[in-house]
């Protein structure tokens, strides 16, 4: 074997969260051409622990995005931000919403988890399942990239996922986790260059 990269090396050296894209619209058969992708990932117990919402109609982005909206301002005014920063953080929130030309809602779907009689090892069952969730969604942005798109995850439907699931009147047990934001790259965005990372890896030989 040789230390040459391969494609899929320089594909996840390319992902970058990238939040500008180009007025152009994603053919919706590639979208569910990522999903699928997306869906390729391991999951504990041969299950198929992801769930996936494309979000289409203006209407439907509107409730959304008054949802988390909603939801948000509460929290906020709880920490005394001001007005016009509430405000701008709103906006700037709707704005990603309403202009992304692709929205996916990544849910996660619980039903084919272990019962197990106690607490520490319910915990780690769902702990398994949201990983899974994780690595499919790290599927779908690689697959993107390798078709010239760009596009970044919010993690704010964690934080109001019951205004979500009323808001989009997603199936029982669909737990909105992430927002996967996707298009095509505005012409002269650059992502910002990486710092170099130390691995910090350990070495066990005993």
């Amino acid at each position: 074997m040789t230390n040459e990269y391969h494609p899929v090396s320089d594909v996840i050296q390319q992902r970058r969260s990238v939040r500008h894209f180009a007025d152009e619209p994603v053919d919706r058969k590639l979208v569910r051409e990522l999903i699928a992708l997306g869906c390729l990932a391991p999951a504990p117990h041969h299950s198929r622990p992801w769930r996936w919402a494309h979000v289409v109609s203006k209407p439907a982005r509107e409730r959304l995005a008054d949802a988390m909206g909603e939801s948000w301002l509460d929290d906020l005014k709880a920490e005394s931000y001001g007005v016009r920063e509430i405000d701008r953080m709103l906006a700037r929130s709707r704005g990603q919403i309403m202009d992304a030309p692709v929205l996916i809602v990544a849910c996660l779907e619980l039903d084919e988890t272990k019962d197990w009689p106690d607490e520490q090892r319910r915990a780690a069952e769902r702990d398994m399942f949201v990983q899974s969730l994780g690595a499919a969604l790290q599927n779908l942005l690689l697959a993107a990239v390798e078709r010239g798109l760009v596009g970044y995850l919010k993690g704010a439907p964690l934080f109001c996922a019951p205004s979500i699931t009323e808001a989009l009147d997603l199936p029982r047990g669909w737990e909105p986790a992430f927002l996967v934001l996707l298009g095509y790259p505005q012409e002269g965005v650059e992502a910002t260059p990486r710092e170099d990372w130390d691995v910090g890896d350990v070495v066990v030989e005993r």
